[in-house]
């Protein structure tokens, strides 16, 4: 379930966005239930829930995605399964770079920072060795896909 997101409603006909925006729903609802129990995972790959607020809507938005720890920080990668056009959890966190993760049954408030080349090209390696696709879906579009970084932020302010 957790690369649902790879379509988003704009690229999705009538019925299959109601599926899409039942489906990340029903996912993000089970998470939480259980604490990450089910629909933590995908294979050997967790999985977090990432809450945006939407750059139109004002809306809270929650994604269900990939992700890897590199040190205190989590990393995930604006795939969107190789499409043409960034997700719209991307646009979100462009427009609005706070937001929480859910892990489990906690809740962390992050920063969004998009990684600099360096930091890419390490990290890259560290998401392709825990989802090979990811190269795949670089080789798939012309984009470059984005590799983000969400630091996490003291309750008081920035870390």
């Amino acid at each position: 379930m957790a690369e649902r997101e790879t379509s988003t409603e704009r690229d999705l006909s009538g019925p299959a966005r109601l599926a899409w925006k039942l489906g990340s729903g029903a996912h993000a609802g089970v998470y939480r239930a259980t604490g990450g129990k089910l629909f933590g995972r995908m294979g050997k790959s967790p999985i977090l829930l990432l809450n945006t607020v939407g750059r139109k809507s004002g809306k809270k938005r929650t994604s269900p995605l990939l992700y890897a720890m590199d040190g205190e920080d989590f990393v995930i990668i604006a795939s969107k399964g190789g499409a043409s056009a960034h997700p719209a959890w991307y646009l979100n966190l462009m427009a609005n770079p706070e937001a929480t993760v859910e892990i489990e049954d906690r809740e962390v408030r992050v920063r969004a920072e998009e990684a600099d080349s360096e930091e890419k090209s390490r990290l890259w390696q560290k998401m392709v060795e825990m989802y090979p696709a990811y190269d795949a879906y670089q080789e798939k579009t012309e984009r470059e896909i984005p590799l983000l970084v969400l630091r996490p932020v003291e309750r008081g302010g920035a870390s």
